[in-house]
């Protein structure tokens, strides 16, 4: 009989936000942003879209909340320009429409091609 395995932990991320101890988030398919400061928010967008893409999602959710959408705006400027990021939209009311952004992730490129428009040649 086979030892017994140890049970996989899920996927997290560690981000440092403060000087002091990094903040433990796991990797799923929607983050909540609400924990964090306005001013940490790109950089925690930024990480865990790195880290979604690298576990296999191809589209998340990010929870800012509705407020007076400081967060989203932070947020959707960071997707406009980000490279991962293949397109975004409100989430459907289902989802948390105002108060949470959908994000399609760019697939990730297989050694020896390339993305279309990248020009060359």
């Amino acid at each position: 009989m086979a030892p017994a395995q140890p049970a996989l932990e899920p996927a997290s991320l560690d981000i440092d936000v403060t000087p002091d101890e990094p903040v433990r988030i796991p990797i799923e398919d929607s983050l909540d942003l609400h924990a964090f400061a306005p001013r940490d928010i790109p950089s925690v967008v930024e990480e865990y879209l790195e880290a979604a893409r690298a576990r296999g999602f191809s589209e998340v959710r990010l929870v800012h909340g509705r407020g007076i959408g400081t967060q989203r705006a932070i947020v959707q400027s960071l997707l406009t320009r980000h490279p991962l990021v293949a397109s975004y939209a409100d989430a459907p009311p289902e989802r948390g429409g105002h108060g949470a952004t959908i994000v399609r992730l760019r697939p990730p490129v297989r050694p020896g091609t390339r993305r279309r428009g990248s020009g060359g040649g």
